[in-house]
C-alpha cells in the first residue's frame, strides 16, 4: 500500500469515530425499532433517543442505582420518582431522570436488592437484552447460564450466576423470549422467581 492510500485510510477511520452515536448498524437499529439483534452482534448498541444513561445493567446495578444503596439516600438526592410498599419489608420504586420508565427498583429493609427493566437497552455486560430469545442467551452465555423453571413449573427463565448475585431473564407474557431482565442477590431475585412472593 502506498503512503497516500495509508493516509486516506487513516483519515477515513478517524472520521468514522466522529460520526454521531445515532448512526447505528443493522443489529442496533433492530433493537431501537423493537426487533431483536442476532446473538452474533457484539458491537455497541445505539443510544436510545432521550436516554443519556449508561447502556449496561450489571449485577452491581446501573448508574446511582447500586445494589445495597439506601432508599433514604436515593430519595433525598432526587433519584426516586415513586414508591409502592409491598409485604415483607419490600418497597418497589421508580427511577428518575434518564432512567425514568427504564428501571424498576426493589428495596428490602431500606436497601436496594433488585434492579429490573422491560426495555432494550440497557443490556447485560455480555450484550444480552430484553427481546432476545432464550436460544440467543444460550449462545451468549454458554455454560455460564442455564434455563430454569419456577417451583410451580409454570414459568421459565434464563439464569446467570455471578458470585452471590444473578442476572435473571424472564419470559414475556404474550410472546416468546425475554420480557424482563433483572439483577440482584440470588437470595432475593432467584428466590422470588423460583418460590414466588411469600406474603
Amino acid at each position: 500500500m502506498n503512503r497516500p492510500a495509508i493516509l486516506l485510510t487513516t483519515a477515513a477511520l478517524a472520521l468514522g469515530t466522529l460520526l454521531p452515536a445515532t448512526v447505528a448498524g443493522p443489529a442496533s437499529a433492530a433493537l431501537l425499532a423493537g426487533g431483536t439483534a442476532p446473538a452474533s452482534a457484539r458491537g455497541p448498541l445505539a443510544v436510545a433517543v432521550g436516554h443519556s444513561h449508561p447502556q449496561v445493567l450489571s449485577v452491581g446495578g446501573a448508574g446511582v442505582y447500586r445494589i445495597g444503596a439506601s432508599l433514604a439516600s436515593l430519595t433525598t438526592n432526587g433519584h426516586i420518582d415513586w414508591t409502592a410498599p409491598a409485604c415483607g419489608g419490600v418497597v418497589h420504586a421508580g427511577a428518575t431522570g434518564s432512567w425514568a420508565g427504564v428501571l424498576l427498583l426493589a428495596f428490602r429493609d431500606g436497601r436496594l436488592v433488585e434492579v429490573g427493566t422491560a426495555t432494550a437497552p440497557p443490556r447485560s455486560p455480555a450484550g444480552a437484552t430484553v427481546g432476545m430469545s432464550f436460544d440467543e442467551l444460550e449462545a451468549i452465555y454458554g455454560r455460564r447460564g442455564s434455563l430454569i423453571r419456577n417451583d410451580a413449573g409454570d414459568a421459565e427463565a434464563y439464569l446467570v450466576r455471578v458470585g452471590s448475585r444473578v442476572e435473571l431473564f424472564t419470559g414475556h407474557p404474550i410472546r416468546p423470549g425475554v420480557g424482563y431482565f433483572q439483577i440482584g442477590p440470588a437470595s432475593f431475585v432467584e428466590r422470588n422467581f423460583r418460590q414466588g412472593v411469600s406474603c
